[in-house]
């Protein structure tokens, strides 16, 4: 007979957890049999010792089978899905989800909200008048297969053991730890449905992983997951030492977005979603990597993958005339620049830091309860390597309420550093994570 005493001292002194003691973990405390403080314990034993990474996987789909599984089959043809970890100015999901839908691949994607500093895809597009994120799995059928895609907040009961156990790493200092981090990510792609799954792991300041080598570590685990359970699954590790793109916060990054589909888009974020549309083709079995690239380039060129994003705001309530007409999306009322009074160059940004900027003016959660404002955010308008000189604008706030700007004005020029000499280029993507193999692209 199985006790939670005994999975704690194996894990305690090092040992490896079996499947059924891992799916008699994460079934009882889901069910609530399992308490806290002995969940806790061995979450502890796991942050100090780690877990295999058959462990890691085990303990992945149990968590993903712990609530409902999705069941896309209604859709016919290859389901893809991307996920990113989260930064700032990540609207890649608005730009890449149209590309591989119009190159023929579906996109049936459940998407987050944004909390502290990073931005939630829902956000976004519910900042577009009208446009709802909640459909019935029905109508997420038949949108996927009419058009290509959805792009939806998540339904039902979703991986519920990692609910539980997230709010418990949270206030046990569990919460950095590859195989806990992995599983948990991970548990909600298995249990959305996808066949393959594209990761963007961001590294940098903005990021959850700071370094290089642990987001590839990170990467690393997530693959072997995917690939465990069955599906295709690969990552790409991407910059957030920079924000993506030049705006900040939610009609903002819809705008932003738009702008990228039309070729008026700035080139860093341009870059990065013909990087993911490509991986998420090459993965779907589109062809060899020259191959998808040519098609992500031509779903741009000839406007299909605008069109494409124009038919899901439509689908989804909203008004597609913001996404062909992207400077009528809602305007705050009140705007402020912030004045450089350095010489020389912009060597480095906090990137998390800007992203607290956002979230002063009221374009992000500080709790999960927090209302947001969807026209508030920021422009960058200098950003790492530029040149600038006393006078320059820095950035442009935005708000409805001018108290906000203080704050938010202090809080990024303190995300800042000058100096005299230019720093070297940051590269975009750093690497490309694959099944038992890393390739590094800078």
């Amino acid at each position: 007979m199985l006790r939670m005493y005994d999975i704690i001292a194996q894990k305690r002194d090092g040992g490896t957890l079996t499947q059924e003691e891992i799916q008699f973990f994460v079934k009882g405390y889901t069910e609530g049999s399992v308490p806290d403080y002995q969940a806790s314990a061995l979450l502890m034993a796991i942050y100090l010792n780690g877990m295999t990474a058959q462990e890691t996987a085990q303990l992945t789909a149990a968590m993903a089978h712990s609530g409902d599984m999705v069941d896309l089959s209604a859709i016919s043809g290859v389901k893809a899905d991307k996920h990113s970890t989260g930064g700032v100015g990540d609207k890649t999901t608005l730009v890449v989800a149209p590309i591989v839908a119009a190159c023929g691949v579906k996109m049936a994607k459940m998407s987050g909200r944004g909390l502290g500093h990073t931005g939630g895809t829902l956000d976004k597009i519910e900042a577009i008048p009208g446009c709802t994120v909640s459909l019935t799995p029905q109508q997420f059928f038949r949108q996927v297969n009419e058009i290509g895609l959805a792009v939806i907040g998540q339904t039902g009961n979703l991986a519920p053991a990692d609910k539980k156990m997230y709010a418990l790493r949270d206030v046990t200092a569990t919460v950095s730890c590859v195989p806990l981090i992995a599983s948990s990510i991970m548990s909600k792609k298995l249990a959305s449905g996808s066949d393959c799954i594209l990761l963007d792991v961001k590294t940098g300041n903005g990021a959850f992983m700071k370094t290089l080598e642990d987001s590839i570590a990170l990467a690393k685990a997530m693959v072997a997951i995917g690939e465990h359970n069955g599906r295709r699954t690969a990552a790409l590790i991407t910059d957030m030492d920079v924000p993506l793109g030049h705006l900040v916060g939610n009609s903002l990054e819809v705008q932003e977005a738009a702008e990228t589909l039309m070729g008026k888009g700035p080139q860093d974020l341009l870059l990065v979603c013909k990087a993911l549309a490509s991986n998420i083709l090459v993965l779907a079995g589109k062809g060899t990597g020259a191959q998808c690239e040519a098609m992500v380039e031509q779903a741009l060129a000839s406007g299909a993958a605008l069109e494409k994003l124009c038919l899901m705001v439509q689908a989804q309530g909203g008004d597609a005339g913001y996404i062909r007409a992207p400077h009528t999306l809602p305007r705050a009322k009140y705007e402020k620049q912030v004045l450089c009074e350095e010489e020389g160059y912009l060597c480095a940004m906090d990137t998390e830091k800007i992203g607290i900027s956002a979230v002063l003016l009221g374009a992000g959660r500080e709790t999960k309860e927090s209302t947001i404002d969807p026209a508030a955010g920021l422009r960058i308008e200098k950003k790492t390597g530029d040149p600038v000189a006393p006078g320059d604008v820095l950035a442009v706030l935005y708000a409805e309420d001018e108290a906000k700007f203080a704050a938010a004005e202090a809080e990024y020029r303190s995300a800042l550093t000058f100096g005299p000499k230019a720093p070297a280029p940051i590269p975009l993507v750093y690497a490309l994570v694959e099944k038992d193999k890393v390739t590094r692209i800078s």
